[in-house]
């Protein structure tokens, strides 16, 4: 579940550059480098081996609620709490989730850590996952549609949403799903890019079932829980099920951090920051509505 990329400062001087990419300069600047005769710098005290390497982590800067580039996602609180227990300085490549993203992004070295990948994704290294997610129905409180199934006949009634993502065939499970059973007359697609004018564009999947314009939605989890939770009407959230109703497009997801697979080193380090910090994640993600499964 995939620029308008940040400004960066020219780096004037540069020594060598070691994991991610980073200069040995770190964030000394000028300041603490001397200018040598044959073009080699001299790092000063306080600016060598003592300097903190950042932390760069790659992140959609308009998608809550996994990121924005106001760090209010739970993405952005996460990526800071792994950042503060290595202390390293966290940075932000701002990349949107669209195609190419991982290419332009972890496959060019411009970032070290992409947080919320699907575990065991064959483009980038995985850590050990730290939640459990899955495909939700959303369904306004009052209405009597509790309890509501992938098979369930009343779906060939009622005016459903899915999330999609393109018309190449690499839509959303539930896309997949519907189209399998024959439910296709009374879908209405929502982009899940959706208008990258406006904030958090994936969101109007839920407002439409606000607004009434449709009965159910079925929706990433994540996305769901958090804007359902500040909808003005009450919204009902229940599990996409069977969860597994094909192998190859599960509703039931293992979320991870992604890194490059050239740094076994690093994914090491997060997966202890992940275990150590299980309850902190924990709390984020029950503040931010995301609904976890066991």
């Amino acid at each position: 579940m995939m620029r308008r990329g940040a400004r960066f400062g020219a780096q004037i001087w540069r020594v060598a550059r070691f994991g991610a990419g980073h200069s040995l300069l770190g964030g000394c600047g000028r300041a603490g480098v001397k200018r040598l005769g044959s073009g080699l710098c001299l790092i000063l005290a306080g600016c060598g081996a003592g300097s903190r390497p950042e932390l760069v982590v790659c992140a959609d800067p308009n998608n809550l609620p996994f990121s924005n580039k106001a760090g209010q996602g739970y993405e952005n609180h996460i990526a800071a709490l792994v950042a503060r227990d290595l202390d390293r300085p966290l940075r932000y490549v701002w990349w949107a989730q669209r195609r190419g993203y991982v290419r332009n992004t972890l496959g060019e070295s411009k970032c070290d850590l992409w947080p919320g990948v699907s575990a065991g994704v064959d483009m980038v290294a995985t850590t050990r996952p730290y939640y459990r997610s899955s495909y939700v129905f959303v369904t306004r409180s009052g209405d009597a549609l509790a309890g509501l199934t992938l098979d369930d006949p009343r779906l060939r009634r009622l005016r459903l949403g899915v999330q999609l993502i393109g018309d190449d065939g690499m839509n959303t499970p539930p896309a997949h799903a519907l189209s399998r059973r024959g439910v296709i007359a009374n879908v209405k697609g929502y982009m899940l890019y959706g208008d990258y004018s406006r904030p958090n564009p994936p969101s109007e999947i839920v407002s439409a079932v606000e607004k009434g314009e449709i009965d159910v939605a079925l929706v990433w989890g994540p996305l769901a829980g958090y804007f359902a939770k500040r909808s003005r009407g009450k919204l009902r959230i229940e599990p996409v099920t069977p969860w597994l109703d094909d192998a190859q497009w599960p509703m039931l997801y293992d979320i991870s951090m992604g890194l490059r697979k050239d740094r076994p080193e690093l994914r090491g380090q997060v997966e202890k920051v992940l275990a150590r910090r299980r309850p902190e994640i924990a709390r984020i993600l029950k503040v931010y509505g995301v609904p976890v499964a066991g």
